[in-house]
């Protein structure tokens, strides 16, 4: 701001009268402005943003943007308003898995802002050649500046500001130009739904299930012999023995 007034030009046009003069300017007149406004020519800078949702709860909103960073966006107020496929959407109607894209312009307009405000009053001081004060009809003191070279109607005759005199009636216009850049930034929010779930597959294929199968458990062992066995041979082995037992004996006692 301190830029913008130091960069602003003021002038100072002062029409002097004579000092028997008679003015018959009211209170409510003794300050007049009039304000007048220049544009020049505007330029626009556009930002786009795209994001997916991934969680919404309430007015709360966290985005992942399209550069992988996660956005917390908290508060989200009722009133805006997301386009998806032609429907304006709340922030209520967001789910999961939706694309947003957020499109900023911000258009610059350089403007010109012209203030001239008018003073009628008497010389109170006046510091030739580049300041004078005046007395208003309300009784305040307002300093205005003086132009270089700057002439002055006094009694007929034309004068620099050294010819000011203090209690002189005077018309006093300053007139101020102050450059101000003024902005205008429009948001528009637009998203398109999650992609649907991959459809079923037809019915005409068919569907394996793979089933784990236990092992089979070993046979258990015979409690008996079968039927078609007999006891016979060992009895006539166990014979046999003892016959040779027998034969074995008496040849030892014969011997001795």
């Amino acid at each position: 701001m301190n830029s913008k007034i130091e960069s602003a030009r003021v002038w100072l046009v002062l029409a002097v009268g004579a000092m028997f003069l008679t003015f018959t300017v009211g209170l409510s007149a003794q300050v007049q402005t009039q304000t007048n406004t220049t544009k020049g020519a505007h330029t626009q800078e556009v930002t786009v943003e795209r994001g997916e949702v991934v969680y919404v709860t309430g007015n709360d909103l966290v985005v992942k943007m399209e550069d992988g960073t996660i956005r917390h966006v908290a508060n989200v107020p009722e009133s805006v308003r997301v386009t998806v496929d032609g429907q304006q959407l709340g922030i209520h109607d967001l789910k999961p898995g939706m694309k947003l894209q957020r499109t900023i312009t911000v258009t610059k307009t350089p403007t010109v802002v012209t203030t001239v405000k008018t003073v009628t009053g008497k010389v109170w001081q006046v510091q030739p050649p580049s300041h004078v004060i005046l007395t208003l009809e309300d009784g305040t003191n307002e300093q205005f500046k003086i132009p270089n070279n700057q002439k002055f109607n006094i009694d007929g005759q034309m004068k620099d500001a050294w010819g000011l005199k203090k209690g002189m009636k005077i018309s006093a216009t300053k007139v101020v130009e102050e450059p101000v850049d003024v902005y205008d930034r429009h948001t528009k929010l637009a998203g398109t739904m999650p992609p649907p779930p991959p459809p079923p597959p037809p019915v005409d294929v068919p569907i394996l299930v793979a089933e784990n199968t236990p092992p089979p458990a070993p046979a258990a062992a015979p409690a008996e012999l079968p039927k078609t066995g007999s006891i016979l041979p060992l009895i006539g082995l166990l014979g046999g023995l003892s016959l040779l037992s027998s034969l074995g004996l008496k040849v030892i006692r014969s011997t001795f």
